[in-house]
């Protein structure tokens, strides 16, 4: 259900809510003014498409969305997909991939796979976010102090040119740099400036400085971009032919699965603020019709903002309305203040950016995870981390989400248990049934765990560890949960093995899915319907047929 009718029927579209979500809305729309344009500037398009997408984007979400607090728009966890996107296909070709990343994720919502992004493990996303962090705040180091163009390559490569250009820093640009930086983390805490969001502080201040002062050699968007133009944006489909479909594929996965994580996280952590509950499939089918709309009115990739979506919660937004009103102020912002825009420094952008990367880092947490978290978390956090920055982000996800998937089969496996059964054992567990002894020649052992591939080895080793006296051999799967193509197979050795030592194999205590499997693979044909029992009784008076007295 859509959280704008959840919140409908929940009496908080009323007119007594709508003050409380209008200054809210108001104040996220301030907030997110200077992120839309550092994270579209950063992306590698121009300022007003950041404030594009925020419109449309959080007008979508806000509508169609699983969660009645979430705010979208652009965000830095985008950042480092889609400027690679733009350096390699162009803007053109990052609309198409957004397009074809927002058919995806209402795919992904549509077939309810919600629940399945939230497996992902949270060294992983801690990896790859602190990555993400990493290569945003170098990135910024160009216009926060004014160095020449680094150009392309790997991210060493960029590290070891801004390095060996430090000589030659602005040291104006530099000033506006620290200047803004310091406004924007000090100024909340400063009494008269605590209303005031830190970001928009440095924002007008450096502006007005900049108009007054007027440095020639401090890069603004004006200088840079040219003015921003006043007005809504039009309707643009973007050229889309097979060869261009083909080959963006990939990135559209790419912006699809991090926009789902993205989006995701941050509706949990918006309720756990507010005691909400999302719901995570229509927040899927959210993100993905914003993605859809944005590139067609000049956006790109949207995906929920964690800030944005706490700042509203704080402001004492309560629905949708929210979202909306955040959206309007953008679009009044853009009809009557776009030409101001012109004297913002770069720097500026770049200093609000330092703080996404420190806050998208989460450098604290990390540490944490780094010093208390088991070693082999502490592996797949590192790998994640040093792939993002090193690699790619795409290739880090996948590889620490593997690693992870490994290790969890591991640590299955070894949980796995094959027991042989102590007679004395199974005479005090039947005593009140009257069994008083076992037949003779007869083995009872009993799996415990899923009986699946990672364990398949543990289970047929332990099986085929028989004596020589052995004449009926009793596996019981009274706690074996759930059984894999792969276990079935081991089990079938298991019986072939026997059979061809003269041992009957018996099967006890199959739970109904076990043994649907077991009948389809042929394995209860081969070892005779008879042999496979539905209790260890019934199991001991088969054993006592085939041929054996009670010891």
């Amino acid at each position: 259900m859509f959280a704008f009718l959840e919140a409908y029927r929940a009496g908080l579209l009323s007119r007594r809510h709508w003050l409380p979500n209008i200054i809210s809305g108001v104040i996220v729309g301030v907030v997110a003014l200077p992120l839309a344009m550092a994270f579209a500037i950063a992306s590698g398009v121009k300022p007003e498409q950041g404030i594009y997408t925020a419109i449309v984007a959080g007008i979508a979400v806000s509508v169609f969305g699983g969660s009645r607090l979430q705010i979208a728009g652009p965000t830095g966890a985008f950042i480092v997909i889609l400027a690679d996107i733009v350096a390699r296909h162009g803007v053109d070709g990052l609309q198409i991939a957004t397009i074809m990343a927002g058919v995806i994720l209402l795919l992904l919502g549509i077939s309810r796979m919600g629940a399945v992004i939230k497996f992902i493990p949270a060294p992983v996303i801690m990896g790859f976010t602190a990555g993400i962090g990493v290569i945003i705040w170098v990135g910024q180091w160009q216009y926060f102090l004014g160095l020449p163009d680094s150009g392309g390559g790997h991210f060493h490569q960029k590290l070891w040119a801004l390095l060996q250009s430090m000589p030659q820093l602005d040291p104006a640009t530099a000033f506006f740099g620290f200047m803004s930086l310091a406004l924007v983390v000090y100024a909340p805490r400063i009494k008269w400036l605590a209303r005031i969001p830190g970001p928009l502080a440095a924002l007008v201040a450096a502006t007005l400085l900049q108009s007054i002062a007027g440095f020639s050699t401090v890069a603004t968007i004006g200088s840079t971009f040219g003015e921003i133009p006043r007005g809504l944006p039009s309707f643009h489909v973007p050229d889309f032919t097979l060869s261009r479909l083909v080959e963006l594929i990939g990135p559209a996965f790419a912006i699809a699965m991090l926009g789902a994580i993205e989006s995701l996280l941050s509706a949990v952590v918006a309720d756990r603020m507010a005691g909400t509950r999302h719901h995570s499939n229509q927040e899927l089918i959210g993100q993905g019709i914003a993605n859809v709309a944005a590139p067609l009115f000049g956006g790109f990739a949207a995906t929920g903002a964690i800030a944005r979506t706490a700042t509203n919660i704080r402001n004492g937004g309560t629905s949708p309305l929210a979202g909306i009103v955040h959206a309007l102020v953008l679009v009044l912002i853009l009809l009557v203040l776009a030409p101001l825009a012109s004297n913002i420094p770069l720097a500026t952008l770049a200093a609000i950016l330092f703080v996404v990367a420190w806050n998208m880092s989460d450098a604290r947490h990390v540490v944490g995870m780094l010093k208390k978290a088991p070693r082999s978390d502490v592996v797949i956090l590192l790998a994640t981390f040093l792939l993002t920055v090193f690699t790619d982000l795409v290739v880090a996800v996948n590889i620490g989400v593997v690693m992870a998937m490994l290790h969890f089969l591991r640590r299955m496996a070894e949980s796995v248990q094959v027991r042989l059964q102590d007679p004395q054992e199974l005479m005090r567990e039947f005593a009140h049934d009257g069994i008083r002894g076992l037949p003779d020649g007869m083995r009872v052992y009993t799996v415990e765990g899923p009986f699946f591939f990672g364990a398949a080895d543990i289970v047929e080793r332990a099986l085929h560890d028989s004596h020589e006296d052995v004449r009926i051999l009793l596996i019981r799967l009274r706690y074996v949960p759930y059984v894999d193509a792969t276990g079935l197979q081991a089990l079938e050795d298991v019986i072939a093995r026997a059979q061809r030592n003269r041992v009957q194999v018996l099967i006890s205590e199959p739970n109904g899915r076990v043994l649907r499997k077991m009948r389809k693979m042929g394995l209860t044909d081969r070892l005779g319907r008879k042999n496979v029992c539905a209790t260890v009784l019934e199991a001991f008076r088969r054993a006592e047929e085939i041929g054996g007295g009670q010891a």
